[in-house]
């Protein structure tokens, strides 16, 4: 469930509407906000002010999380950094899509997510041969 309001969070933040410009370069961000966002640093300065506010608004959140949480957080912000535009767009719609279904279908997808990560999980790596091979004469 964690991993779930991570990225509904995560989500949220990146498709909100910004209340202030948020010009800054990545030298000019505090130390707490280059640990929260370095999965962006390469992109940062490249960015349009929409996104650079919505991940700073983000940032304000980041020094409440666990250390879990916030591996959680670079590791979804680096998955989303490696995007498209046409991806991140894609994603954008199905957050929406998805939030505009009723409490229980919610519920219902949820499950059904936490159900294949729990399969995924449990099948072995991939190039990885699950029997021992022994040596035979």
């Amino acid at each position: 469930m964690q991993n779930y309001v991570v990225a509904v969070f995560l989500l949220l933040c990146l498709t909100s509407v910004p209340t202030s410009a948020a010009t800054q370069s990545w030298r000019s961000l505090t130390p707490t906000e280059r640990e929260a966002l370095a999965p962006m640093v390469q992109q940062w300065d490249t960015l349009p002010e929409l996104q650079r506010h919505r991940l700073l608004e983000t940032a304000k959140r980041y020094s409440q999380l666990t250390p879990e949480q916030k591996q959680r957080y670079h590791d979804r912000l680096e998955k989303w950094s490696k995007l498209t535009p046409e991806q991140r767009e894609a994603a954008r719609k199905k957050y929406l899509a998805f939030n505009k279904l009723p409490a229980k279908e919610r519920e219902k997808v949820k499950q059904m997510v936490k159900e294949k990560q729990a399969r995924k999980a449990q099948q072995p790596a991939s190039g990885v041969s699950a029997a021992p091979v022994t040596n035979q004469q």
